[in-house]
């Protein structure tokens, strides 16, 4: 008889061998190159605000280029944001265990890196720098960074609809006296006359009437953005939200809902305001005790009403998802846009260095003595240029690599 060979079992794997990948249906952990073409448009949006022309000095196409880029830039640069937490905290899925612990630490330490240096900046520039709300949004959004995409946008949709309100109740019950005592005891305040307060409520961009953006964006940055049936379905979500928030505001209160503050003159250019505001002025995101609740119906950029924030998430969206699929499906266009793309990868370093440029260079800010888009040309084209070249020799930007470098520290978690 022939004696049967045993089965050959496989050797068991090294004690602490790493376990193997596991296969993903969806995008890897890498960038999206239609997110940092969305982050390019985004940063190129706060260039027309803060160095383009104003509204009132605009007309035909000129003049919708910067009614869209009123508030709508800077709200899509919230929502990437968002985005961007997602990158460093697991895309499809949240990062648990050890890496979760560490990539906390990285959010948390970015957050600490972005408030610092958007109180220096602001200590210049006044409260139109939105670097230190980021650094509020990133701290607060940092317990929310494990749910899943629909939980995050039930947040977000919650946020919506109650914040606005509560700003308003806030704003009109905390007198000038009691302000006045909370910034007496600020130290951010008393550095750069943007402190807790304003971060939080009564400043360019409050965070009580802003995470919603940036939750938002948490919530894209679950979805599979490179999956058909994700991009039609978020299409249809943002003309919707879009449509239907416009459309309300404008039914419930009138032609005028929509009127930009940017239309009141260059002190009224609200958080996407240019470099001449005065950043001891009044806040303008949110509506004042002043004003009449009515105002909590309208949906003009940077009024912080319900309506604003769905119609400007709903925005977002589309923006976001046409650059996504653009970028997929015309391989042509996508080459053609590379350089652009450049300036979406180091978006950071393009947002802070077009402030030390207009320092630097004296370039008119976007207020009523400004009326010639060629300084806007320019810096744009400064900043592709800049963008393309550095991209050549280095995978990140001048301050991304600064931030990522700070970061490192988290490895050291256990």
């Amino acid at each position: 008889m022939t004696q049967t060979q045993p089965p050959q079992e496989k050797p068991a794997p090294p004690e602490n061998s790493p376990p193997p990948p596991r296969t993903s249906p969806g995008p890897s952990m890498g960038r999206l190159v239609g997110v940092d073409l969305a982050r390019a448009l985004a940063v190129f949006g706060m260039y027309v605000v803060h160095i383009g022309p104003p509204l009132s000095a605009t007309h035909g196409v000129a003049s919708w280029v910067r009614y869209m880029a009123e508030g709508h830039s800077s709200v899509l640069f919230a929502t990437l944001a968002g985005f961007s937490l997602m990158l460093i905290a697991g895309r499809l899925e949240p990062k648990t265990g050890l890496a979760g612990r560490q990539a906390r630490v990285r959010i948390a330490i970015r957050a600490v890196v972005l408030l610092a240096l958007g109180t220096v900046m602001a200590m210049e520039y006044g409260g139109v720098i939105i670097l230190g709300f980021y650094g509020v949004y990133f701290l607060l959004a940092l317990p929310l960074v494990r749910l899943p995409a629909r939980t995050l946008a039930v947040v977000a949709a919650a946020l919506a609809l109650v914040t606005p309100q509560l700003a308003y109740v806030l704003n009109s019950r905390v007198s000038d006296s009691v302000r006045q005592s909370i910034n007496a005891y600020d130290p951010l305040h008393r550095l750069s006359e943007v402190g807790v307060l304003d971060l939080l409520l009564t400043g360019f961009y409050p965070a009580l009437t802003w995470l919603p953006f940036v939750i938002s964006g948490m919530a894209l940055g679950r979805l599979d953005l490179s999956s058909g049936a994700v991009q039609r379905r978020l299409a249809a979500l943002g003309a919707g939200l879009t449509v239907a928030a416009y459309g309300m505001s404008l039914l419930l209160a009138g032609k005028g809902a929509l009127r930009s503050m940017a239309e009141d003159g260059p002190s009224s250019s609200g958080g996407s305001g240019s470099m001449a505001l005065d950043s001891g002025s009044a806040p303008l995101d949110g509506p004042f005790p002043e004003t009449p609740a009515s105002s909590l119906l309208t949906a003009g950029p940077h009024s912080g009403t319900t309506f604003d924030i769905i119609g400007s998430v709903g925005v977002a969206i589309l923006v976001i998802v046409g650059a996504t699929v653009a970028m997929e499906r015309l391989p042509r266009l996508r080459r053609l846009a590379k350089p652009v793309i450049a300036v979406g990868t180091m978006s950071l370093t393009a947002y802070v260095g077009h402030f030390l440029a207009q320092s630097v260079f004296s370039t008119p800010a976007g207020t009523g003595t400004q009326q010639s888009w060629v300084p806007l040309l320019m810096y744009v084209l400064g900043a592709i240029v800049f963008a393309t070249v550095w991209s050549r020799f280095f995978r990140r930007g001048p301050l991304e690599y600064l931030l990522n470098a700070a970061t490192k520290p988290a490895k050291r978690i256990r």
